[in-house]
């Protein structure tokens, strides 16, 4: 089978590898959608941000969806045929974490496409637990972007208590914000979205974000004039850039909440001014629970969110080397293969 290794320095190999065998309690999935992450171009660069000295050294992917090809002992849950999308996290499935379903969050976790192989290829091994059944009526491209695109920002939109009477600023309008303003719409929020790139406020706006902005020095005050002098509800920052945390710190009310979910390996904020005495709540969010699953389906096919919208191209695996090359240049937003 095919499948794509991001050994760094920007080179994207396309090589042959065995097709995989179902273990006990393991399946493998034929793959028909894998979507590309910002967080993958860590791997193009040679520097990613999970996996260690495996980082690089396994097919690459972690977010696939498919048909399950085939069971080994012990399977019960899913059989042949059944459509599915794929939680990204191999847990040991007996920890705290594991137990309650949050497989991320385990000590020895594993993660496709970084540390384990993943889905961009024709075929997939993973544990019967990690598999999330999909509808009918859901394409697998619709599958792909439903788990860390839209899944993640579902997730952390509830974590912040996003409802109709919100206000909700979104820092960086890459595929993760913008799956964070149909999360918002979907739970009725009011949406400000900030992007220095007209093209992807444009986006935004396609999304159903209600008002968008650049990302100038002065988009704290005009978010403040916005809202009567008050400031936003809540805000997310999806960017991981320093500017764009503290804007969203500074952007929200007293009392007021701020998720963090752009990549970033340091920053500088002001804890008296921006956090302590405002009491705010800060939270860091990163991927979901596969309970929480369920409850992402039912808001996407209940509320018909055009999750797909996300998706601006699509590619063979045989063009694995465009693909990137044109998501590293931002010539894309989401983009993902399909399999035949």
């Amino acid at each position: 089978m095919r499948g794509v290794l991001l050994p760094g320095d920007k080179r994207v190999l396309i090589e042959t590898f065995p097709e995989p065998t179902p273990g006990v309690g393991e399946v493998v999935i034929r793959v028909k959608a894998s979507a590309i992450c910002r967080s993958d171009l860590s791997l193009y660069y040679g520097n990613a941000v999970v996996g260690g000295d495996r980082a690089g050294k396994v097919i690459t992917g972690h977010e696939p969806s498919g048909v399950v090809e085939a069971v080994g002992d012990g399977v019960s849950f899913v059989r042949p045929g059944d459509r599915v999308a794929i939680h990204l996290a191999v847990g040991c499935g007996h920890c705290c974490a594991c137990r309650a379903g949050n497989f991320h969050m385990c000590p020895t976790w594993e993660c496709l496409g970084f540390t384990m192989d993943g889905g961009n290829a024709e075929f997939l091994r993973v544990p019967e637990r990690n598999c999330m059944r999909i509808p009918d009526k859901m394409s697998f491209a619709a599958a792909c972007v439903s788990t860390d695109a839209f899944g993640t920002l579902y997730s952390a939109v509830k974590k912040l208590g996003v409802n109709g009477n919100t206000t909700l600023a979104i820092f960086g309008l890459g595929p993760m914000g913008s799956a964070g303003i149909l999360a918002a719409k979907a739970l009725g929020a009011r949406v400000i979205a900030i992007d220095p790139l007209e093209a992807r406020r444009d986006f935004a706006i396609e999304m159903g974000a209600d008002h968008v902005l650049g990302a100038d020095p002065e988009v704290v005050k005009t978010l403040r004039d916005m809202t009567g002098g008050l400031g936003v509800d809540a805000a997310i920052d999806c960017s991981g850039n320093g500017a764009a945390q503290n804007a969203a710190l500074d952007a929200t009310r007293g009392f007021g909440r701020v998720a963090f979910i752009g990549e970033a390996r340091e920053t500088t904020i002001r804890p008296s001014d921006q956090f302590l005495r405002k009491q705010l709540t800060l939270i860091g969010s990163w991927y979901f629970g596969i309970a929480e699953y369920e409850e992402i389906l039912r808001c996407i096919m209940s509320r018909h969110v055009p999750v797909e919208k996300l998706i601006t191209h699509s590619f063979d695996l045989d063009d694995a080397a465009e693909a990137f090359r044109m998501f590293d240049a931002r010539q894309t937003e989401k983009a993902i293969f399909l399999m035949p």
